[in-house]
């Protein structure tokens, strides 16, 4: 498999089957959209409350989501509301992995605006047109494949990093300040031919190969 920028293949979670949720009160309207979502060869998944997919998301583990997903989430509901649900997702850092597209009335619109303020994907104002509304799902979709990457290159990148030994991140350190073998040797009181053994373990280790990579690896990753 080809490396990507930072060096991390993508995890193969991220290359999962696209699944959109689906979260509204109405029956009719939960099986128009998933007929709508077949007939582009889109996978979806129908809850009749933001309870219930509260509880089937406490079900699932972390991380979650393992696959590119979005959510079709009805602005009005009864009991807990489709903005209150947004809101427990906002809070659970899940936004950006499982992009929300509200479904809205026209007196929801303001409340929608504010919630793409607040980071939702987009909402949609009933009755909508299906094409559009596919098509914002798939560039939701899209979205949530890009975050679910960048995920698994954090992760890929910090367990690299746990796996180097205080030496090894000792020559890492001068390695990115821009060192010479020499000068690094010269600081850490030990042979030039071991700081060479330690640079290409950290490189090997990290998957890079140079020092600029590396910089930019631990940069991009938030592990500098």
């Amino acid at each position: 498999m080809a490396p990507t920028a930072a060096g991390f293949p993508p995890r193969a979670a991220g290359a999962g089957i696209p699944v959109v949720y689906i979260v509204d009160d109405e029956d009719v309207v939960r099986d128009a959209l998933a007929w709508l979502l077949r007939s582009r060869r889109l996978l979806s998944e129908g809850f009749a409350s933001a309870d219930a997919f509260v509880a089937w998301l406490d079900a699932q583990g972390a991380p979650w989501p393992r696959a590119p997903g979005c959510m079709l989430l009805d602005v009005r509901m009864p009991g807990t509301s489709g903005l209150a649900l947004f809101e427990r997702l906002v809070g659970a850092g899940l936004v950006a992995e499982l992009p929300v597209i509200f479904l809205t009335g026209h007196g929801d619109v303001p409340t929608a605006v504010a919630a793409v303020k607040r980071g939702a994907f987009d909402f949609v104002e009933k009755p909508f047109s299906n094409n559009a509304l596919v098509d914002r799902v798939e560039l939701a979709l899209a979205q949530s494949a890009a975050a679910l990457q960048a995920r698994a290159l954090r992760e890929a990148a910090a367990g690299a990093l746990a796996e180097l030994t205080e030496r090894e991140r000792e020559v890492m350190r001068l390695i990115i300040e821009g060192r010479p073998n020499k000068l690094i040797a010269d600081e850490l009181q030990i042979s030039v031919r071991t700081v060479e053994v330690h640079r290409a373990r950290v490189f090997d280790k990290m998957n890079v190969r140079s020092a600029v990579e590396l910089a930019n690896l631990l940069r991009d990753q938030g592990l500098g």
